[in-house]
């Protein structure tokens, strides 16, 4: 999949992330940031895992960015608010 699609995937996945994990005073520019971030962490994840590689726009492939996203999300709110 081109890096552009999983970009675009990123966004997608980010935004529901952010309202699955649904903080308090989250940014949303932030967290579809991290989304494409997990986007391509979930990619990674799922086929370490053994999971079926990532070769397209499916819901397959939105599930895993979507799950990247959300594990991204929620490492970023345990590391920011012990800082805080």
């Amino acid at each position: 999949m081109s890096i552009l699609a999983w970009i675009m995937l990123g966004l997608i996945a980010g935004f529901i992330a952010s309202k699955l994990v649904n903080r308090p005073r989250g940014k949303l520019v932030v967290d579809l940031l991290l989304g494409v971030v997990g986007s391509f962490v979930g990619g990674f994840l799922f086929t370490r895992f053994g999971g079926p590689a990532v070769d397209g726009v499916s819901p397959y492939s939105i599930l895993v960015a979507i799950i990247g996203a959300v594990v991204v999300l929620l490492v970023y709110h345990a590391v920011t608010s012990r800082r805080a």
